[in-house]
């Protein structure tokens, strides 16, 4: 079978009745600058700042045809490159704020990518394929690789021109990296074939040693060993491990050591707004962060100074600090990025995961939005219960149940 730009475009053609998962349109997303209301505070949105585009070979294998073994071969090739999808630290794409990045990147580009975590090694590395004229072939698998960066738009009060406050969707301090790709191409590519440029069949016939059809001619029908660029490629892929142990640092600051708090004198309840639950630290170790009442039973545990307090753009951080404990609000090292991970208090320590950002309404509301640093999720509740869990959302509870008010007692 000779490969031509013709028969590329119709194997797209096929390819593209059958594309990546690809998320909704979100014709309605905010856009920076845009107004919001309070129930917005416990709210983000991401939006795309750069994009890439990649031809990428995941599988392949040098093969060649001779004359009496043409027809239907099934060639198993060897990995290439492995891709896998990744949103920030969430390689599970577990929220709907990461499926929404990766949507967003897929319109960008004007591509279907996958918007759920897979992976190209998850993909039969078999082919099967027609060949119908002996020669040298390179039998593969391939995609455009998506990558690039975004960040988070978040609702916060801003001061306008004329000193008035209004709030608005602004660019939050956090933000990462992504990594999708598109649904797999296979096929073969000879030497001799004119591809479009910069194509996967162009970027696979790259890897075939194109060298004298005399040459060629040596090998016996099958496998071709890989070529010297091949196994440089691969190398690469595959980096030599380094000797010694490793031990995980903390992930935000490489040190674990306890911290000294510089706290404000003010002491607050975050509590859900014109209602009587508020934030309750617990006392048991390895329980959570729940709505309760406040009662002169409370010992404190639901008094919470801000510590270590910086402000940029409008935008506070600060550490929790729990008085009735002595602990500072978490989420749990395990595995941070989960959606839905329960908030805990732990002994204070130098780390994002016990950093927050910290969205206010206009000035004269006490309203606001709780942001972890490290996750990047917003804090809320599934619902209005004593006893209910404070939890992350990568997206935050677009209900309004995110929005607390921050009371001084």
């Amino acid at each position: 079978m000779t490969v031509t730009a013709a028969a590329w475009a119709v194997t797209a053609m096929g390819l593209a009745a059958s594309p990546a998962t690809a998320a909704p349109t979100t014709t309605t997303a905010p856009r920076p600058g845009d107004t919001c209301t309070a129930a917005d505070l416990g709210t983000r949105h991401p939006y795309i700042k750069t994009t890439e585009v990649s031809p990428t070979i995941t599988h392949f294998k040098g093969w060649y045809v001779t004359e009496g073994t043409t027809g239907n071969h099934t060639v198993t090739t060897s990995t290439q490159t492995t891709i896998s999808v990744s949103v920030g630290l969430n390689n599970n794409i577990e929220g709907s704020f990461a499926a929404e990045t990766l949507g967003k990147a897929g319109v960008s580009v004007g591509l279907n990518v996958k918007v759920e975590y897979s992976s190209t090694s998850s993909e039969s590395n078999s082919v099967a394929w027609n060949f119908n004229q002996p020669g040298y072939y390179g039998v593969y698998k391939g995609t455009k690789k998506v990558t690039g960066t975004y960040g988070s738009l978040n609702c916060n009060r801003v001061q306008q021109g004329d000193g008035s406050w209004a709030l608005k969707w602004i660019e939050g301090p956090d933000g990462g990296n992504f990594t999708t790709y598109t649904t797999l191409e296979e096929g073969a590519v000879r030497c001799q074939d004119q591809v479009p440029a910069d194509s996967i069949m162009a970027k696979a016939q790259t890897l075939l040693d194109c060298g004298s059809a005399a040459a060629k001619a040596e090998h016996p029908a099958g496998a071709v060993a890989p070529t010297a660029q091949q196994k440089r490629d691969r190398l690469v892929q595959r980096p030599a491990p380094t000797s010694g142990t490793y031990t995980e640092p903390s992930k935000a600051t490489g040190r674990s050591a306890r911290a000294a708090l510089d706290c404000q004198a003010s002491v607050y309840k975050i509590a859900v707004p014109g209602k009587p639950l508020s934030w309750g630290a617990p006392v048991l170790a390895d329980d959570g962060v729940r709505l309760r009442p406040s009662t002169i039973f409370s010992a404190h545990l639901d008094n919470w100074r801000l510590c270590n307090v910086t402000e940029r753009n409008g935008v506070l951080e600060a550490s929790l600090w729990n008085w009735g404990n002595g602990g500072c609000a978490t989420i749990a090292g395990q595995n941070p990025a989960a959606e839905r991970a329960v908030l805990m208090t732990a002994p204070c320590a130098e780390d994002d995961l016990q950093r927050f950002y910290i969205y206010r309404d206009v000035p004269g509301s006490s309203k606001i939005g709780v942001q972890n640093k490290y996750t990047g999720s917003m804090m809320g509740h599934d619902r209005y219960a004593d006893g209910e869990f404070i939890r992350q959302y990568s997206s935050g509870r677009q209900d309004g149940t995110g929005t607390y008010t921050l009371i001084g007692v």
